[in-house]
């Protein structure tokens, strides 16, 4: 399968991407800068990760970027889009600053919707029966102090997987959310540790998520084992909800 993935390069997104290259997938990475870890990778895997960085902050350019002749040309057959890439804008309401706001949207929100217009289009193109994972966060789902406008970011992209699994399921194509919780990456090393340990202590299992058994979630709502599955929501988060 050849898979675009977004936010590749560290922590969930670097997870994914052995998942997906383990299985013997090629993935197509972006991300805004390469990582030592993505970099090592990529020289394990030579012949099956490509990468490429982009800013998704402006979403129409990293669009013509990604779907260019150097990169995702149109001969080339999507089978999976993944989209991880993310920023996070923790703050309590009340100190809401807007140009962080749309900015965390452009990059949570429109980035991944145009990308989906464009991965679309290419299924199209080519006639092909497609999967579509987003990157979604338990956030959305129960509330957290200071995460009300990041909930909302996600909230709206699940929003936007449900439909477009009504949309486009017509042409076999299939979008789903996997919503992870709270894992140590750099999205959480703002929190201290009796933070963590308030947070861990709200899940059944009292532990963080694995990065890799969320990695591998994504990787089975990718395949046919999944078929049947879309316009779903799948929480993976040791039990939070």
């Amino acid at each position: 399968m050849n898979i675009l993935l977004t936010g590749a390069s560290r922590g969930l997104g670097l997870a994914i991407a052995n998942a997906l290259l383990q299985k013997g997938h090629t993935v197509y990475a972006i991300s805004r800068s390469e990582s030592q870890e993505l970099a090592d990778l990529k020289n394990k895997f030579k012949d099956n990760l490509f990468f490429k960085s982009v800013d998704l902050s402006n979403p129409d350019i990293s669009r013509k970027e990604i779907f260019a002749a150097d990169f995702i040309s149109a001969s080339v057959k999507l089978d999976a889009f993944v989209n991880n890439a993310a920023v996070a804008y923790d703050d309590i309401a009340t100190n809401m600053n807007l140009q962080k706001l749309e900015n965390m949207f452009e990059i949570n929100v429109f980035s991944p919707m145009i990308l989906t217009k464009y991965f679309i289009r290419q299924c199209l193109l080519h006639s092909n029966r497609a999967a579509i994972v987003h990157i979604s966060s338990v956030s959305a789902h129960t509330g957290y102090k200071g995460l009300s406008m990041y909930a909302a970011s996600k909230g709206a992209l699940e929003a936007f997987s449900k439909n477009i699994a009504r949309e486009w399921g017509v042409k076999s194509i299939r979008s789903n959310i996997v919503a992870p919780g709270f894992m140590s990456t750099k999205m959480s090393q703002s929190l201290t540790d009796e933070q963590r340990s308030k947070i861990y202590a709200r899940t059944a299992l009292k532990s963080e998520t694995s990065a890799e058994s969320v990695a591998e979630t994504v990787a089975f709502l990718i395949s046919e084992d999944s078929k049947s599955i879309t316009g779903q929501t799948i929480c993976v988060d040791a039990g939070t909800i």
